[in-house]
């Protein structure tokens, strides 16, 4: 299976804020006080715009779908953690934290996605777990290593481990477990998604291995990226909380690969790092800064991977 893919799906807000429902355990996310909503929502969307622009002029294949002001999904920039596609022709649902992210779910993209000649083979759909209160928070939850077949999780309040092993049973991935904290006002919480502090790419992997504070976990995780041939490239629990962890490495033009991150990431990371990953692939940054600091995710988080076939 590719680890890359060129087609990205993205959500254009419409009514972009800070979340509330979602504040509670997302401690990325900040209060801008001194921005009226409407002001908010038009810098997103100008930081969307951009962002976009940046993609489709190395050839990245963006498919951008404008979300709706009803229902009222302040949120919706993030589609990744909703829906995923799978080259199987599979479509994944998951079960969301908040109650106003359920409603980010559309089945339109999929219509829209077939009209652009992807072919949907089967829905499944783990979204009856909100009843229960348990939730598998996508590509946010879960770090695919498509090619080696592993699946990554990071256990928190968004992401159960019974469920991401029910996901890995379905389509045949080994699971690696593991918890993954940050310092919030002095205490160890945990990490709301696994994609703010790894990223793996097709033979590279950025991780803040600090975040795992089990030394036996973090050795396996570790190993496990190595065991695959994964050049390690460490980062500093500070450049998660400029999202350097939240990156994807995506196909441009005649397959060329490029990591895509935000200009904060960028700017947070050393010479050393910038060239060890330009060893392997271009960097690509955009400035997302609102959409950080009302959303608490970044450039990871808008791009939702498209391995569908072709019809």
């Amino acid at each position: 299976m590719n680890q890359t893919t060129n087609t990205i799906l993205m959500i254009r807000p419409v009514a972009f804020r800070m979340n509330e429902q979602t504040a509670v355990n997302n401690y990325y996310q900040k209060v801008l006080d001194d921005l009226l909503p409407a002001t908010v929502n038009t810098k997103a969307q100008a930081e969307f715009d951009a962002y976009v622009e940046k993609l489709r002029s190395v050839g990245i294949n963006v498919i951008v779908v404008d979300d709706t002001l009803e229902p009222d999904t302040p949120d919706s920039v993030f589609p990744n953690n909703w829906i995923s596609f799978h080259e199987s022709g599979d479509v994944v649902l998951y079960p969301m934290f908040a109650e106003n992210r359920r409603l980010e779910r559309r089945e339109d993209v999929l219509d829209i996605l077939e009209e652009k000649g992807f072919q949907v083979n089967d829905i499944m759909d783990y979204t009856s777990a909100e009843e229960d209160n348990i939730f598998l928070e996508g590509t946010g939850s879960i770090i695919l290593d498509r090619e080696n077949e592993k699946a990554y999780c990071a256990l928190s309040p968004r992401a159960d481990e019974e469920l991401f092993i029910e996901f890995c049973e379905d389509f045949e991935y080994t699971p690696i477990i593991f918890e993954a904290f940050q310092t919030v006002n002095g205490e160890r919480k945990h990490i709301y998604h696994t994609n703010v502090m790894m990223c793996i790419a097709e033979t590279f992997a950025v991780i803040c291995a600090d975040c795992i504070d089990d030394k036996a976990e973090r050795k396996m995780v570790l190993n496990n990226l190595r065991e695959n041939g994964k050049e390690i490239i460490l980062i500093t629990e500070n450049q998660v909380n400029n999202f350097a962890g939240n990156m994807l490495q995506v196909r441009g033009a005649n397959d060329e690969l490029f990591l895509v991150m935000s200009n904060a990431a960028y700017q947070s990371l050393t010479k050393e790092q910038i060239l060890k990953i330009e060893k392997h692939c271009k960097i690509l940054y955009a400035s997302l800064d609102i959409i950080e600091a009302c959303g608490g995710g970044s450039a990871r988080c808008m791009m939702a991977e498209v391995f569908l076939p072709k019809a």
